[in-house]
């Protein structure tokens, strides 16, 4: 019944106003498409949801096709949104969940700094810092390449993300759509950030001095001492290690607006209704 009472409430003053009834149409349609998209997000029934929007709507009744885009456009603002905002500067390194530590091999480095002349916690800090601001330079990347795979998502993969359907989880999967945009670019994700990340972690920072560079003389200096303290040496790829890391803080964040999606859709849903609207006025 609430639904209902949205519905009405917000479609009570267009049939009272003289817009053109062609206009009134398209405005309806679009309206009611936003709330079939907030509708299925919460309910996890796709015959529930047809049901409701077949009654509200009368002749204006959506197709699968119609819902799955507005599926689409709330997964781009997603996706826009998660990338735009660790892209940011401390996107990544301000943010504790996602932020990018030293590889744990480097964590007898950490254990030991005080057996290891010439290294510091300093170093320790801008090796971190840099790192974290190579992630923060590729997250960009992300964009383009989620727009593309969301674009060319087919009906049945909307109905069944829409639905909480996941090939990584049995029953309802709040974070489907997610998992789905993992499945599809991860590898084009890979090669899109690997070199954005290896650049930046080349590019002089700080007193002409790189992050690979800091890393290889922390690491290098580490390596000499480890034998003489029993400990192993510390070989790890910088770069490859901060892409995963990049690419996982990337999903997390992916993740937590397909869930603010899902938990309070009508947000997302009224946002588009005042485009339609805001379109007749001009």
């Amino acid at each position: 019944m609430l639904l209902f009472e949205f519905i009405h409430k917000k479609f009570q003053w267009l049939i009272k106003t003289n817009i053109d009834t062609k206009i009134k149409y398209i405005i309806m349609k679009k309206a009611i498409l936003s709330i079939g998209l907030a509708s299925l997000l919460f309910f996890s029934s796709c015959d529930v949801l047809m049901e409701i929007l077949n009654s509200a709507g009368g002749t204006t009744a959506l197709t699968q096709s119609e819902i799955v885009e507005g599926l689409k456009k709330a997964l781009v603002i997603g996706a826009e949104t998660s990338s735009k905002t660790l892209n940011a500067t401390d996107g990544y390194f301000r943010d504790k969940v996602v932020k990018i530590l030293l590889p744990p091999e480097a964590n007898v480095i950490v254990e030991n700094l005080s057996k290891v002349p010439g290294l510091g916690q300093k170093t320790i800090d801008d090796v971190v810092l840099k790192i974290n601001r190579a992630a923060e330079d590729a997250a960009i990347e992300a964009k383009p390449i989620f727009i593309d795979a969301i674009t060319t998502m087919t009906v049945t993969d909307g109905m069944n993300i829409l639905q909480g359907k996941s090939t990584h989880k049995t029953g309802f999967d709040s974070t489907a759509a997610t998992m789905y945009l993992k499945d599809k670019t991860y590898s084009k994700l890979v090669a899109s950030f690997s070199p954005k990340i290896n650049a930046s972690l080349d590019k002089k920072i700080v007193g002409n001095v790189s992050t690979v560079s800091a890393w290889t003389s922390m690491t290098g200096i580490y390596n000499k001492v480890a034998p003489f303290i029993g400990k192993p040496k510390v070989t790890t790829d910088l770069g490859a290690y901060v892409t995963k890391k990049a690419l996982d803080g990337l999903f997390y964040k992916v993740g937590l607006e397909e869930k603010k999606i899902r938990k309070d859709p009508f947000k997302y849903a009224s946002d588009i209704i005042k485009k339609v609207f805001g379109s007749v006025k001009k």
